[in-house]
């Protein structure tokens, strides 16, 4: 019996979306708690290229949520472990692992390989960076985000609206599993659901999960979802860089201080305050602002830019 038969019995499967399944190309960035669910869906169901980028180590605290790894995997690498699980669920797809975190630098060239972008990261600063890059270049973007007992799925460009049509402004919030803790459960489900919108969107199924959102609270169970065909993109917004993008000309700022960060982001960096750069006499030039995961420097953009006239950009310490 044939590998796929129990999903190409489905009409909106098929011998024709068999075929679309096995030449697709995806890529998925991050190999943590959601691509746990994402990547041995996607390798099961046929998917004929997975290139998967994570530049981490797995550790112990990971192993709750990110169920393809085991205790013996500790200390090796996210990409080439999980790369190993979806080859030996199914021999019969390329699978890449790609030992890098994601940039604003290499983001273009990843998603140029890819018919489908997945963002599975862990990070502000790798989701607008990879909305930003596959709204420029016309790819299908299916993200999700999880915290606590919460969490979202969204199919973003591709000829639907961007990450930042949806959330144009900075998170209220700075937490993150690290810092407020996750549920392994809440992880597994949403990563499904955004398996399944990968898939859909493949299949060509309608309604196109491009343009559709899901919110998921496992504290009740219940789920709700919209749609956002027709939402604005914004008229500004600052840009996730990294420091190789940086210049001598440009002014940069490490928000953290000595005792929370004694090495700075960038070797030109300067640590000033939001009052000191409100009186910075240079406000032509380009301001990159810089912390941990971009969320401070951006609501210190959103403070500084009523009076900046030069571009002010964003730069996270790690983004993925």
């Amino acid at each position: 019996m044939s590998r796929y038969a129990r999903q190409t019995l489905l009409s909106e499967v098929g011998a024709e979306g068999q075929a679309r399944l096995s030449d697709a190309r995806v890529i998925v960035i991050g190999a943590g708690g959601l691509a746990a669910p994402v990547l041995p869906l996607l390798a099961g169901a046929g998917i004929g290229q997975i290139t998967i980028v994570d530049g981490d180590t797995v550790a112990l605290s990971n192993l709750h949520r990110q169920t393809l790894f085991a205790e013996a995997d500790c200390g090796r690498p996210k990409a080439a472990v999980a790369a190993e699980r979806c080859r030996a669920l199914n021999g019969e797809i390329n699978v890449i692992a790609s030992e890098q975190a994601l940039t604003s630098e290499n983001a273009a060239d990843l998603v140029a390989q890819a018919d489908v972008v997945l963002d599975c990261a862990d990070s502000y600063a790798a989701s607008y960076i990879l909305s930003d890059t596959c709204f420029g270049a016309g790819k299908p973007l299916i993200t999700a985000s999880v915290l606590g007992l919460s969490g979202y799925v969204g199919g973003f460009c591709g000829g639907a609206p961007s990450l930042r049509a949806v959330f144009p402004d900075a998170p209220d919030n700075g937490a993150s599993c690290a810092t407020a803790g996750v549920l392994g459960p809440v992880v597994g489900m949403i990563g499904a659901m955004q398996a399944q919108m990968t898939l859909n969107l493949i299949l060509g199924l309608d309604p196109s999960p491009l343009g559709q959102m899901v919110q998921f609270d496992a504290r009740t169970l219940r789920s709700t979802t919209f749609r956002f065909d027709n939402a604005p993109e914004p008229d500004r917004h600052f840009r996730f860089v990294s420091p190789g993008d940086l210049t001598e000309d440009d002014l940069i700022v490490e928000l953290r201080g000595e005792d929370e960060a004694p090495k700075p982001v960038h070797p030109n960096a300067q640590r000033l305050s939001l009052n000191a750069l409100k009186s910075e006499p240079s406000k032509e030039k380009t301001l990159a602002l810089c912390c941990a995961t971009g969320l401070r420097a951006w609501r210190a953009a959103e403070e500084l830019q009523p009076d900046w006239s030069g571009e002010i950009v964003l730069v996270a310490a790690a983004t993925s």
